[in-house]
């Protein structure tokens, strides 16, 4: 019997303004309202998600998964802060997050940026090239578990300088995947 290869019943697409309601409500489902004190939390008041960066995945008109992209700073570097990665917990292990995250990461290649940082299990995040980053080296707002802050390089050599204190992006150094100022 020869085996029959499915292509997922879900769509990926760029997150639109009609979205922004159900991607906070998905949010809400899966991190909960503790979600707000996370060190990553504080890098994103009075920033805006990069919307070239921000993707769904949709099913049958039903919004299964979420992936947003934050500018932010590492010492004078711009870079980029991956999440929340949101799935709706009944759909997990579908591939969502990841072509989510790999949707993202395609686009930011894009964009001026040298690499993404997130703080998640390196374990899953691994299967799109992250990585964990030298203790020390980069210095999260508040407390962060060093063992989970990793990265991926989005230029050559994108990680291999990155040090410092993270710090929020300003709308001045908010910039879209083409390069453009928002």
């Amino acid at each position: 019997m020869s085996e029959i290869l499915s292509t997922p019943a879900w769509q990926l697409r760029g997150e639109t303004a009609a979205d922004a309601a159900k991607v906070e409500a998905l949010n809400e489902a899966v991190f909960g309202p503790g979600r707000f004190a996370k060190s990553a939390y504080r890098l994103r008041e009075g920033v805006s998600p990069l919307p070239d960066l921000s993707f769904v995945a949709v099913e049958d008109g039903v919004l299964r998964g979420s992936v947003r992209f934050w500018p932010m700073k590492v010492g004078s570097e711009e870079t980029l802060l991956l999440g929340p990665l949101a799935v709706d917990p009944s759909q997990r292990g579908r591939g969502l997050g990841i072509a989510l995250m790999q949707a993202g990461i395609e686009a930011a290649r894009k964009g001026p940026w040298g690499a993404i940082l997130l703080v998640g299990d390196e374990p899953y995040y691994a299967k799109v090239g992250f990585s964990r980053l030298p203790p020390g080296r980069i210095k999260f707002p508040g407390p962060v578990d060093i063992n989970r802050i990793l990265g991926l390089s989005l230029k050559s050599g994108g990680l291999l300088n990155l040090s410092g204190q993270v710090r929020r992006a300003t709308l001045d150094d908010s910039v879209c995947a083409d390069g453009a100022a928002r």
